[in-house]
């Protein structure tokens, strides 16, 4: 629950407010755009919302938040059917984001030749109900070890497969199959494990039919610069092969950039390649306000 003794008064006054345990994961920002903004290493509301759908971009920001710093002062009940939020045809943005993954946003795929998950959020009952409602997961796919959250939790209710690159997989050693080497691998019809050492040195992004890419940590849309980004101050394992592994996504088609950390966008294809193409496109984030700043140490061995 918020705590309204540590409301932060950089919030516009009224009913809604951020309190001052906000970490600053932007999470909340990318559900309330506008409504939510960035102040002085914090989020807070810009104005209180002033129509239904705002209602529900701050309702959205409540569980999103991995603090629970988002409420009211009034204590108005919950709106329903807010997360998954449907994002495409049948990719959802799960919201529910953990503490322990600082906030990373996580995705759930309803596909007939099965559901998957895409990193994890916190494990949540009304979450885990509505999946149980369309079909459970089939396979969890995790990005890097940063972002694991309670996949574990996820992968024993629903008997799901786990995957994670054999350099992460300290992070979950319940995987149940495990990436090598530093091609791209299919995982089954139309889904694509592509790793991306930089940020984690077992960094993977996973392409789905050619369209939908998820990319954990290791790039994101910047709507400030209206750009591509990563973030070198969260790089955990070398700058260097970060923009050579961004590079290469080039080589593949895709329209959507589904990050854990930062801003998804959807743009089409062939200006996803040209951005993508070049590293001065794909890495121009650095010290960009909308970077996320993970203030935690490194627990594996890394490079700068």
């Amino acid at each position: 629950m918020p705590k309204l003794a540590e409301r932060n008064p950089a919030s516009a006054p009224g009913d809604w407010y951020i309190d001052k345990r906000c970490i600053d994961c932007a999470a909340s920002r990318e559900v309330a755009p506008g409504l939510i903004v960035h102040r002085k290493g914090k989020s807070v509301f810009a104005r209180q919302p002033s129509n239904e759908e705002e209602e529900r971009a701050a309702w959205r920001a409540v569980l999103v938040c991995p603090t629970a710093s988002v409420g009211t002062e009034s204590h108005r009940p919950q709106l329903p059917g807010l997360f998954p939020q449907e994002l495409a045809p049948g990719v959802y943005r799960c919201g529910y984001n953990a503490e322990s993954s600082f906030g990373a946003h996580s995705y759930f795929v309803k596909r007939s030749e099965g559901n998957l998950l895409v990193d994890s959020p916190r494990y949540a009952g009304k979450l885990v109900h509505t999946l149980e409602d369309v079909g459970g997961v089939g396979d969890i796919l995790l990005s890097h070890r940063d972002d694991v959250a309670d996949a574990d939790r996820y992968a024993k209710h629903f008997g799901s497969r786990v995957w994670i690159h054999k350099e992460d997989r300290r992070a979950a050693p319940y995987a149940t199959n495990v990436l090598e080497g530093a091609g791209p691998a299919p995982i089954c019809d139309g889904l694509l494990a592509i790793p991306v050492p930089g940020h984690t040195k077992g960094s993977v992004v996973y392409l789905l039919d050619e369209t939908y890419l998820f990319t954990g940590d290791s790039l994101a849309w910047s709507h400030e610069r209206k750009d591509l980004q990563a973030f070198r101050d969260a790089c955990w394992y070398s700058w260097s092969e970060q923009r050579r592994s961004l590079a290469r996504l080039a080589e593949h088609r895709f329209e959507w950039v589904l990050a854990g950390h930062g801003g998804s966008m959807r743009l089409p294809a062939d200006e996803m390649n040209r951005r993508s193409a070049g590293s001065s496109s794909a890495c121009s984030c650095e010290g960009s306000p909308d970077a996320v700043r993970i203030d935690y140490t490194p627990t594996f061995g890394e490079e700068g």
